[in-house]
C-alpha cells in the first residue's frame, strides 16, 4: 500500500509495508526538483535514517527495476 500527497514543493509519497511479518517501517519518499529524499525509521538506533539521490540517480533506479541483469546507460 502507498499514499502520495502534494505538498508546496514536493510530493510526498509513502510505502507502507502490508506483506507477510516480519513487516519493515514505512518509507516516506519527498521529491522536489533537486533531489530525491528517501526516509526510513531504524528501531533498532532509534533515528530515522535518510539517503538523498539526484533526479538522475532515481530515473535510473526506476528504469533498473524492470530490467534484466547488466550494465546500462541512459541516453
Amino acid at each position: 500500500m502507498f499514499t502520495i500527497e502534494h505538498e508546496f514543493d514536493a510530493t510526498v509519497v509513502t510505502l507502507v509495508d502490508d506483506g507477510s511479518a516480519p513487516l519493515q517501517e514505512d518509507v516516506i519518499v519527498h521529491a522536489t526538483e533537486s533531489a530525491i529524499l528517501l526516509n526510513q525509521y531504524d528501531a533498532r538506533n532509534d533515528r530515522t535514517v535518510s539517503i538523498t539521490l539526484s533526479p538522475e540517480q532515481w530515473r535510473d533506479l526506476v528504469a533498473a527495476l524492470n530490467l534484466p541483469e547488466g550494465v546500462y546507460r541512459a541516453k
